[in-house]
């Protein structure tokens, strides 16, 4: 186990030294300074009836991202479903059911990436190039922008504006997240992942392969038998179509944008997606790259570094508790099958439960790595089965994404909300010395709270809520396939990913039909805005308020004790409100395992 240890000391030390330099190309693409740009940029605001200097008030700026947004979610909607009607469809593939294509849109355009159908054997290229790659950029850009105008509400003196959201938009586009997804995309052709135009490839296999696959009804769902199990049918074959692309392209914004929808299925567990350990290694990286850098970013906004270096530390050392656990729990293994290292068993079965559900070719430590980092930022990339993970490393990328996506979280979200727990940490620490709580200069008042509160409390109501209501009707049960505690867990892994923008899942929930597509439709899109919006505004309040001085009582928001409090405040108010609901998912499941 100690090369996993390595292997997070070396991936965070990468990640840090990459991110350092980023996050000051980034703070000074956000501001104007980079000369290259204004030259390209002034032609284009031009056409576009854009002043770049134009600061604009919070309202003009969440309306701008709103209406912006609400305009690529028809446009992806509007792809899909036309796609027989339009070029680069070689499969000829038809129509995306409609439920299935509002949810696509909503969960591209809130940067979630939850994909409830076969990437492969759904969308059009076409789909896939100039709706879904497209908006893994415009949803990224999004929360840059939004975490740069909150840093621009603290760092500001009595403001009326947070910065022009046309202006960010374009700049967090053209010269960030473009020359990284360029370059990533020629390291992953390096590494063998495919880009191509050219249709699928039809070849033969070295023996005749038989399976058993579900049996479908003319809408394609699944047929089940008097017992209410699912029927299935044997399948023949001597060919095997290999399904092919532009995925590259698509996967180097899927993971610097944290977005985590894959070209295919099985995500970045896919060999054409992820196909060695070095390029499993830069897709982690790639992951965390820019939120971190965020980081850096935002302490040079408000004028002190040190602020950036404390949000840094707090999201360290909950991910490196994360990483620890899943990667212990993973070790631990299936209880009714020896452990690694013992042989009572074949060497195929010597792993245990440890190995399932994972790729041989990156193995358990890269495989649990994977998994905290996906889920510590809003991606929901896979390169394992989420669903294949013993009980508690099953519940270590649920908490994580229960936790707000504040563990690194996602291109921005994580930044801003990791922002709205350091408000309520100084609040509360305010309360217990009796002294009006500032941070950063700005003090912290009831107007500021209630918008805090409202963008901590979006996420469990929506989460709580849409679990309650799907294991209480027939439409959420009928999803379920597996009974008991593991089955409601794959519930609430459900409505945890879409409310707070992640994506990935516990898979063993059939989650492609009209209900769930539109319960989680609803939850990513006010998961996304609903907090997003109360940001806006609090970065207008705070804009608006004088910079008070430092004084002998001003609580300290850079050291050691403001990390701990702030981890605390983390803990124990981003995850008390699910205890209940873990206790009867993958708790209740792990006792139950080991009970027996």
């Amino acid at each position: 186990m100690s090369g996993a240890w390595l292997q997070l000391a070396v991936f965070l030390l990468v990640l840090f030294a990459a991110a350092w330099p980023l996050g000051r190309a980034i703070e000074a693409v956000m501001d104007g300074r980079f000369a290259l740009g204004r030259r390209v940029e002034a032609p284009l605001f031009r056409l576009a009836g854009v002043d770049p200097a134009e600061d604009q008030p919070w309202t003009r700026y969440a309306l701008g991202l709103l209406v912006f947004n609400g305009l690529g979610l028809l446009a992806v909607y509007a792809l899909q479903r036309l796609q027989p009607m339009l070029p680069l469809n070689p499969q000829d593939w038809p129509a995306v059911a409609p439920d299935s294509a509002l949810n696509t849109a909503v969960s591209f355009v809130t940067n979630t990436n939850w994909q409830g159908y076969g990437g492969e054997t759904t969308m059009s290229r076409l789909t896939q190039m100039l709706g879904l790659a497209v908006q893994n950029f415009l949803s990224a850009a999004t929360g840059i922008a939004v975490a740069v105008a909150l840093a621009r509400g603290f760092a500001r003196r009595t403001a009326s504006g947070i910065g022009n959201v046309w202006a960010d938009l374009t700049r967090a586009t053209l010269w960030v997240l473009l020359p990284l997804a360029f370059v990533a995309a020629l390291f992953f052709v390096s590494q063998g992942v495919v880009q191509t135009l050219a249709p699928d490839r039809t070849v033969a296999t070295v023996e005749t392969l038989n399976w058993q696959q579900p049996r479908l009804d003319a809408a394609g769902q699944p047929l089940l038998d008097a017992q209410g199990a699912p029927q299935t049918e044997t399948v023949t074959t001597t060919t095997q179509t290999l399904a092919l692309g532009p995925v590259a392209s698509q996967q180097a914004i899927k993971l610097l944008g944290t977005n985590g929808g894959g070209y295919f299925n099985a995500n970045s567990a896919h060999p054409f997606e992820n196909p060695t350990p070095l390029a499993n290694a830069v897709q982690m990286l790639a992951i965390l790259l820019i939120p971190a850098a965020l980081c850096f970013s935002f302490g040079r906004i408000v004028g002190d570094a040190r602020q950036g270096w404390a949000l840094l530390g707090a999201m360290t050392l909950l991910f490196v508790v994360a990483v620890v656990a899943v990667t212990q729990a993973e070790y631990a293994g299936n209880p009714l099958l020896p452990p690694l290292g013992v042989d009572t068993l074949p060497s195929a079965l010597q792993a245990g439960g440890s190995m399932e559900g994972k790729e041989v070719r990156f193995g358990l430590d890269a495989s649990a790595l994977f998994a905290a980092v996906t889920t510590a930022a809003s991606c929901g990339a896979v390169n394992a089965m989420h669903d294949s993970l013993t009980p508690l490393g099953g519940a270590v990328p649920l908490v994580l994404m229960q936790l707000g996506e504040v563990v690194f979280g996602g291109v921005g979200s994580g930044l801003y909300g990791m922002l709205v727990f350091a408000l309520l940490a100084v609040f509360i620490a305010g309360l217990m010395i009796g002294r009006t709580p500032e941070y950063l200069g700005k003090k912290i008042e009831a107007h500021e709270m209630k918008l805090v509160s409202i963008a901590i409390l979006v996420t469990p109501l929506l989460v709580l809520g849409g679990s309650a209501l799907a294991v209480s009707v027939d439409a959420g049960r009928a999803g379920i396939l597996n009974p008991g505690a593991h089955g409601f867990a794959e519930v609430l892994y459900a409505l945890t990913s879409a409310a707070n923008n992640n994506g990935s899942a516990f898979a063993g929930l059939s989650a492609n039909t009209p209900f769930y597509n539109l319960l989680l439709a609803v939850a990513m899109w006010l998961g996304r805005f609903g907090v997003l919006v109360p940001v806006l505004a609090l970065a207008g309040a705070l804009a608006a308020k004088p910079r008070l001085a430092v004084t002998r009582g001003t609580l300290p928001t850079h050291g050691p004790l403001f990390v701990a409090l702030l981890v605390g405040i983390v803990l124990l108010v981003g995850l008390l409100n699910y205890v209940p609901a873990l206790a009867l998912g993958p708790v209740a499941e792990h006792l139950a395992l080991w009970a027996r």
